[in-house]
């Protein structure tokens, strides 16, 4: 994105060095496949997806596609894999393959819209894998579950007319991007919890008992996770007051109202590098400690 963005390689650096800590050594790792032009359009018109690409820069310059978000030589190949990665974890959880799957990417997706690049998003990741599960993996209902700091206005625009998906949000407001009031509701399927800036736990807590409420009547076949950290409260980029014991504690409760052995997580912000792998690491802890029998 350039020198001195937040959205920056050291975010992933930084789960890679938390997540190398003995505790996470049973972890099955795998790199992410490309999604394909193909896969994309699951959550893009064509027109997008081929003028992304047309614009991707070869000889080490940026291309901005928004006032935040720009694209380098490097861009497309981790576009692409962020993509692959939510195609790949649905494949590894619908097959048994794996009781729970993280995603580990960059750059992340909730901000993109069907036909606009924004808020440091090219593709809408978390679309992408819900659509593919339904039409080669043959799934039903996806509820996709967003705890990003920001409201994902991206995702909401590509599932607000689509009933078949459920997304539930919880998110500061005001903030960028300036969406996700409780009274955009979608075809009945979207529910937006904001919160108020300097709101800690008790006040994410509460969001999110009544936002599961609606997950388990909804009661999906498969749950995607966007899973940001940039709720914590040493992120520099908003004001709730959330510790790692918070992260942890959404992640339990997830994995309590989703179907067993059928859930997601993909990143999407936190941009302490501190914040950012405490709340991962105890993310990652409650998906390992998940059992599918209950």
């Amino acid at each position: 994105m350039g020198e001195g963005h937040p959205e920056r390689p050291d975010r992933l650096r930084a789960l890679h060095a938390a997540f190398a800590e003995a505790e996470f050594d049973a972890l099955l790792r795998e790199d992410a496949p490309q999604a394909t032009e193909a896969q994309l359009t699951l959550a893009h018109p064509p027109h997008y997806v081929q003028r992304v690409l047309a614009t991707h820069p070869r000889h080490g310059e940026l291309v901005r596609l928004d006032a935040d978000t720009a694209i380098g030589p490097g861009s497309l190949e981790a576009a692409l894999r962020a993509a692959g990665a939510g195609i790949r974890a649905v494949e590894a959880v619908m097959a048994g393959e794996a009781r729970a799957a993280f995603a580990a990417v960059r750059p992340p997706g909730h901000h993109a819209e069907p036909d606009t690049a924004m808020g440091f998003c090219i593709f809408s990741n978390v679309v992408i894998a819900a659509r593919h599960a339904q039409r080669a993996l043959g799934v039903g209902r996806v509820a996709i579950l967003d705890f990003d700091v920001h409201h994902g206005n991206g995702t909401q625009a590509c599932v607000e007319a689509d009933p078949s998906i459920l997304f539930c949000s919880s998110h500061q407001m005001p903030l960028y991007p300036g969406s996700g009031a409780a009274w955009q509701v979608g075809v009945g399927n979207v529910a937006n919890a904001p919160l108020r800036p300097g709101s800690g736990g008790a006040e994410f807590r509460a969001a999110w008992e009544g936002l599961l409420a609606r997950v388990r009547e909804f009661a999906p076949e498969l749950v995607i996770v966007s899973a940001g950290f940039d709720a914590h409260r040493r992120d520099p980029l908003a004001s709730l007051e959330l510790e790692a014991e918070d992260f942890a504690w959404i992640t339990r409760e997830i994995m309590a109202a989703s179907p067993p052995g059928r859930v997601v997580s993909m990143l999407e912000g936190g941009y302490d590098l501190e914040g950012l792998a405490e709340g991962a690491a105890a993310h990652l802890r409650e998906m390992m400690a998940y059992r599918t029998e209950r």
